[in-house]
């Protein structure tokens, strides 16, 4: 009976651990507070992807690398999963694909905003 017990509470632990943690959290910046990785990279969107599809090419995804998903991540609300061009698990909020950017170096930087009129940060 105690070793079904502890085995219980085992899986209830591992279980409500696997759904505790949103794969991003918020940061503040120069522009309010946006959506970054849990390194504090600030997240962006691409107006050339569709809602659940990533467009962002092996070329693109040099400047604008995939906000890729650990192994065995599970989507959960708004939080969804789609494959990048190499086909790899990224993480789309509310169906949009999210990326960061290289010329970002710290947490809080901003500077993919806009670029080409395409890339936004998520607020």
């Amino acid at each position: 009976m105690r070793t079904m017990l502890i085995a219980m509470g085992i899986f209830a632990a591992t279980s409500l651990s696997a759904f505790a943690a949103e794969p991003a959290k918020m940061v503040d910046t120069k522009m309010g507070k946006v959506l970054a990785t849990e390194e504090g990279m600030t997240l962006y969107t691409f107006d050339k992807d569709q809602e659940g599809k990533s467009n962002c090419d092996e070329k693109c995804l040099k400047n604008w690398p995939a906000f890729h998903a650990s192994q065995g991540a599970k989507p959960e609300g708004e939080w969804t999963l789609v494959k990048d061009s190499a086909g790899k698990d990224m993480w789309a909020y509310k169906g949009k694909p999210l990326y960061t950017f290289v010329k970002d170096k710290k947490e809080g930087d901003t500077t993919g905003d806009n670029v080409g009129g395409v890339w936004h940060v998520v607020k």
